[in-house]
């Protein structure tokens, strides 16, 4: 059983960046990929982007494409969602995620990943 714990997130400028981290723990050697999810107040959860433990991204949404970025650190069981040029559409909670069958699945469905962090409030604000 994995566990993630997202931090990093807060309050920011529009057009400012922040880095949120996902520290996972527990059998780590099965896990393979870990994506980003974020939902709004009153909106359904959107799938962000998925990194594979070779590096190779996948994207589910289109807004975010340029301006987030995925990386990983396997020495530090960590996975990091880079968010550059913030827009107040981008306020949500954000949240990290294992998929349910090790690689990153094609489609952005919640349904398609396992465990899950705590998630972590971002706020885009002047």
């Amino acid at each position: 059983q994995l566990q993630l714990v997202e931090s990093g997130g807060g309050l920011v400028q529009p057009g400012g960046s922040l880095r949120l981290s996902c520290v996972v723990s527990g059998f780590t050697l099965d896990y393979n990929g870990i994506g980003w999810f974020r939902q709004a107040p009153g909106k359904e959860r959107e799938g962000i982007s998925c990194i594979e433990r070779s590096g190779v991204l996948t994207y589910y949404t289109e807004s975010v494409i340029g301006r987030f970025s995925i990386a990983r650190d396997d020495a530090k069981n960590t996975v990091y969602l880079q968010m550059n040029s913030l827009k107040p559409e981008d306020t949500a909670v954000y949240y990290c995620a294992a998929p349910r069958l090790g690689a990153c699945p094609l489609s952005g469905l919640g349904r398609d990943f396992g465990s899950w962090g705590q998630g972590t409030q971002v706020t885009v604000s002047s």
